[in-house]
């Protein structure tokens, strides 16, 4: 990842630079990634029925 590709990221996320100093890049990449996540729409989603079988 380059370093404007980074910043593009945090720009999408919503951070400021003040923020960045309390998170890795790690941390942003997977932030990056769960907000794709929440977007997807899944065939199956599980219920509290489901949990309680696992």
């Amino acid at each position: 990842m380059t370093t404007p590709l980074f910043f593009i990221r945090c720009v999408q996320l919503g951070l400021s630079i003040g923020e960045l100093g309390l998170l890795t890049i790690g941390l942003v990449n997977d932030m990056y990634v769960e907000s794709h996540n929440d977007e997807h729409k899944y065939v199956v989603v599980a219920t509290q029925e489901d949990f309680d079988k696992f």
